[in-house]
Formats: structure tokens, sequence, C-alpha cells
């Protein structure tokens, strides 16, 4: 393997999963965070995501790996959207019931990743439209980053498509232990159901819809149960044909997966 390729695995086994677990430590911990701090960890983690994104594919591009190797492909478009459309129904579905679920709970047993909402999720019309972008940011790199670069490196490597899957499904994970145990074996799951995806299409269209779709629709839901005020502008805004979805999710925003 290419000594560059190692510094990049290395750095998402060991170096993301201990930031971000920091990160949330000091979030949970600090005080609320006003909107310019909200936007501000917004846009750094937007720049953030895609100058690794640009670092990755610019030693790809070195060792003239291809565009089809990192799933940056469509050659079965009617499969791909199918397998996009069915998975995003299916894990927005058990999402929003989670949610729902997570909501009759008592606050203080609904665990890390709600706690987290409270503080990251958009009070404001101006945080909301910084926020969709994020999703979208954090859905097109991860995938390219695990589903792209980690799979098809390790499927090359090992020449069985079965490895590549386990072990980028290994790393997505790894790049949620702040959620705990239980994170992690979700985590791990998600990233091998959007793995089969990728194998199956030859492409990482349907799991960056999914993976947009999913974060999406877990914002939406877990922004309906914050206890801040809703803003009127961003009310109008998730109930507009653009970016609104049918009830009952329509009137909330944010957050999920990635």
């Amino acid at each position: 393997m290419h000594w560059d390729y190692v510094i990049i695995l290395a750095i998402l086994a060991v170096i993301v999963p201990w930031r971000s677990s920091l990160r949330v430590r000091d979030l949970l911990n600090g005080p609320d965070l006003l909107a310019s701090q909200r936007i501000l960890l917004y846009l750094s983690t937007i720049v953030f995501q895609w100058m690794a994104v640009a670092a990755i594919l610019w030693r790809c591009m070195a060792h003239q790996l291809s565009w089809a190797t990192l799933g940056v492909a469509l050659p079965y478009p009617l499969r791909s959207v199918a397998v996009a459309g069915c998975l995003s129904v299916v894990l927005v579905l058990n999402q929003v019931y989670a949610m729902r679920r997570v909501a009759t709970l008592p606050h203080d047993r609904r665990g890390l990743v709600p706690r987290l909402a409270d503080k990251l999720l958009p009070r404001a019309s101006n945080e909301a439209f910084v926020g969709v972008f994020l999703v979208l940011t954090v859905a097109i790199c991860e995938e390219f980053i695990y589903r792209g670069f980690v799979e098809g490196i390790f499927a090359n490597l090992s020449g069985s498509v079965l490895a590549g899957a386990l072990i980028s499904a290994a790393f997505f994970s790894s790049a949620h232990l702040y959620q705990g145990r239980k994170g992690l074996i979700t985590t791990f799951a998600v990233g091998l159901i959007f793995a089969a995806a990728r194998i199956w299409t030859a492409s990482l269209f349907p799991s960056m819809v999914v993976h947009f779709a999913v974060d999406f629709s877990a914002g939406l839901a877990a922004w309906r149960f914050q206890p801040f005020r809703r803003d009127p502008i961003v009310l109008a805004v998730l109930q507009s044909p653009v970016l609104g979805v049918s009830s009952p999710l329509k009137g909330n925003w944010f957050g999920g997966v990635g």
C-alpha cells in the first residue's frame, strides 16, 4: 500500500475518532452556543470535509486510481435510483420511529445524541440554511471517503468486495466513537448497508442520497421535540415543496448519522 494511503487511513482510524470525541465532550460540557458559534461550527465542518476529500482525491489521482474504483460513476442509472429510493424510505421510516420512541422517554434517559442535538440544532432561518448545506456536505464527503476511498482501496488490496465493505464499515463506525457502544454497532450496520448499495450499483450515488435522506429526516424529527423557540421563517422553509416533507415530519429539521 502506498505510504500516503497509510497516512490517510491512520488519520481516519485514529485522529478523527479521537478529535470527534474530544469535541463532543467539550460541546456537552460547555455552555449553550450562540447562533454565530453554531454557524461557524457548521461552516468549519463543511470546509474541513471538502478539504479532506480534495486531499484524498489528489493522492488517488497521483496514483492513477480510476473513478470507477472510487465509485464515482453511474453505470446502472435505473438500479441506482431504485436502490436510493427504496433504502431512503426504509431507513427514514426507521429513523422517524426511533426519534418518536426517544421523545417519549424522560429527558435524562434520552442519551447522548439528543443532548448533542440540543446544542447543535439550528434555531433560526439563517442557521437552518447553512445547516442544509452541512447535511449535504456530510452525505457527499463521508460517502466518498468511506465507501469510495476506504472501501475501494481495501477491496482492491484484498481482492474481495466483502472485505472492502467490512473494513469501510469499521472505519465509518469508528468515526462515531463518541456515540458509545450502541452507536458504534448502529453505524457499523448502516455502513454495511451503504457498502452493499455501492457494490450492487457500482456507484456512490445511492449511498449519498440515502445518507442525506437519513440525516435530514433525523434532524426533522429531532427538531420537532426541541424546547427552543421555532423561528417562523424556518417553519415556512421546512413546509415548502422544495425542502419540506409530508406529515408527520413537516415543520422539523436537521442532524443524524453523519
